[in-house]
């Protein structure tokens, strides 16, 4: 079902949801979803930190 849409089929999507949502509303979710994945690829990137305390 989902192969027949075609680029027609996408433009009218994109118009629908830019319509529903503003221009200025999912620029800013797309800015909060960048941010999150720098956040998630620096939280990967960092060593897991080791517990030097000790437990007596």
């Amino acid at each position: 079902m989902l192969n027949n849409i075609g680029l027609p089929g996408l433009a009218i999507i994109l118009v629908v949801v830019i319509v529903l949502f503003g221009r200025g509303k999912i620029s800013s979710i797309m800015g909060e979803v960048g941010q999150g994945l720098t956040a998630f690829r620096r939280g990967i990137k960092q060593e897991p930190e080791t517990d030097q305390t000790t437990a007596a």
